[in-house]
């Protein structure tokens, strides 16, 4: 059974169904939280709880670390945005940790930045190292990730498309709200990678729901595969998984030159503005797996 781990400025605590317990550990970071699995059991086992409301959670994901992330890996979004899933090829891009954010936080829209948009995603924590020359198998692959989160892929369109790459228009800070939940899961929980479900609301609307299974064009295998290729690893590490169709970013289906994409988003009323609520759950439907619920509010910069 899978356990969520939460952070709060103080310290680290396993969420159990009578509340939460403070976990006896001096780590400061997820890779050393990773490896007191020990200490993160003990804590489960304990009825000196509090409730997780009472507690002000930031990001189980601590930074520094690397974050790499996977673009176009949902059918349903290449399609949207004007692509064929059949040429679509396993991509990759990085994010500061300094995008990092809690939960719970406000996601600040610089003062430049037009068109901001969101991007759901199922984040892998990586909890082994994985040096460059691994050998990512169907059968170790579970090996190598410790954990799943939340995670919101924060995206400034206007400078995404305009300057056609992703490092600065996804790596402002806030950019990247993590958790609430580190849920450390096995490999049998792994094999479910498939049930779980992506969904996002803003404003209390619907926008993104979607289940991994038969939408996710390169599974977690096959990125562990490819990064292995160039891409070292280390336990704390994140790996952003891609999103599914609903982001406000959309063509309709049709395929645009980057300048005529931009300018199609102009007047679209999807992206977000000051004061928006966005809420995000990943879960399977039968809630064996549930990695909580995200609720930030964007801001405008001062």
């Amino acid at each position: 059974m899978s356990t969520s781990v939460v952070r709060t400025a103080e310290g680290w605590w396993v969420a159990t169904p009578a509340g939460a317990a403070r976990i006896a550990t001096d780590a400061r970071t997820t890779a050393e939280l990773l490896a007191q699995r020990a200490a993160v059991a003990a804590a489960g086992n304990s009825t000196d709880t509090v409730p997780v409301e009472s507690l002000a959670l930031v990001s189980p994901v601590t930074a520094p670390c690397r974050v790499v992330a996977q673009a176009t890996n949902y059918a349903s979004h290449v399609k949207d945005v004007g692509m064929n899933p059949d040429q679509t090829q396993l991509t990759f891009f990085r994010k500061t940790s300094g995008s990092i954010a809690g939960p719970y936080d406000d996601i600040i829209r610089p003062a430049h930045v037009k068109l901001l948009d969101y991007e759901l995603e199922i984040g892998l924590v990586i909890g082994r190292e994985l040096p460059v020359g691994t050998a990512i198998t169907t059968d170790n692959w579970t090996d190598y990730v410790a954990a799943l989160v939340v995670t919101n892929d924060v995206s400034a369109r206007d400078v995404q498309l305009s300057k056609i790459q992703f490092f600065e228009s996804k790596s402002y800070p806030t950019f990247t709200p993590v958790g609430p939940a580190l849920v450390l899961v096995n490999g049998d929980e792994l094999k479910r990678f498939d049930d779980l479900r992506l969904q996002l609301w803003v404003n209390g609307e619907l926008r993104q729901n979607a289940l991994v299974g038969g939408d996710m064009l390169f599974p977690p295998v096959e990125a562990l595969q490819a990064l292995s290729r160039f891409q070292r690893l280390e336990p704390g590490d994140l790996v952003l998984t891609g999103t599914p169709a609903g982001t406000a970013l959309t063509s309709g289906g049709k395929q645009m030159e980057p300048k005529a994409f931009l300018a199609a988003q102009k007047d679209n009323p999807n992206f977000l503005h000051d004061g928006d609520v966005i809420e995000a759950t990943i879960a399977a439907d039968d809630q064996a797996i549930d990695l909580g619920r995200q609720r930030t509010t964007v801001r405008n910069a001062r």
